[in-house]
């Protein structure tokens, strides 16, 4: 009777890992890689054969000569792939409050005569402390302060900020928005 009731269900186990643990996950992999190959790499951006980053994980950008993106919430650096998750500070929590604070006050050091109001995205994590993109009024929000540090007209700037503009997903889904990390590989080629 023991036999019976257990050989099935270690089969079934044994079968069921089979095919969900392994031939599931290396035919998903095959298909991504012909299909999206790209995509399936990390979606790397690469200079002179190295690659410099991804188009989907942001990174840290501090000197006032590049656009900076959102603030990461992820520990024990910035933009820790493998610490992945918001901050999880509600909006009444006194850290959060001072965080929003002293990223706005960065902000302001940087470019004191900019009075225009600071677009949320610049001052808040995204729910992943990865997000790659920024507002096109958060791209904005920063051009003349770019331009100041790189000795370059503003409207250079923000010519350069429209022809890396990602439109709407599927035309109606999310805002549009600039890949920090592309724009600013963008300005290092100008001449």
């Amino acid at each position: 009777m023991f036999a019976r009731t257990v050989r099935p269900a270690v089969s079934l186990l044994l079968v069921m890992t089979l095919l969900t643990g392994i031939v599931y996950p290396v035919l998903v992999t095959v298909v991504a890689r012909l299909a999206f190959p790209a995509q399936a790499a990390g979606s790397l951006i690469m200079r002179e054969g190295k690659p410099i980053g991804s188009r989907l994980i942001g990174q840290s950008f501090t000197d006032p000569k590049y656009f900076w993106g959102r603030p990461s919430a992820t520990t024990p650096q910035p933009y820790n792939g493998t610490a992945s998750s918001g901050s999880n500070l509600g909006p009444l929590n006194p850290a959060l409050i001072d965080a929003v604070k002293g990223y706005a006050n960065a902000l302001r050091d940087a470019d004191p005569g900019n009075r225009s109001p600071i677009p949320v995205d610049l001052v808040t994590a995204s729910a992943s402390g990865l997000d790659p993109e920024i507002s096109m009024a958060g791209a904005r929000f920063q051009a003349a302060r770019v331009a100041r540090a790189r000795h370059l007209p503003p409207a250079q700037v923000e010519t350069l900020i429209g022809a890396h503009e990602q439109g709407r997903l599927l035309g109606f889904i999310g805002e549009p928005r600039v890949n920090v990390l592309e724009l600013n590989l963008a300005l290092d080629s100008l001449p």
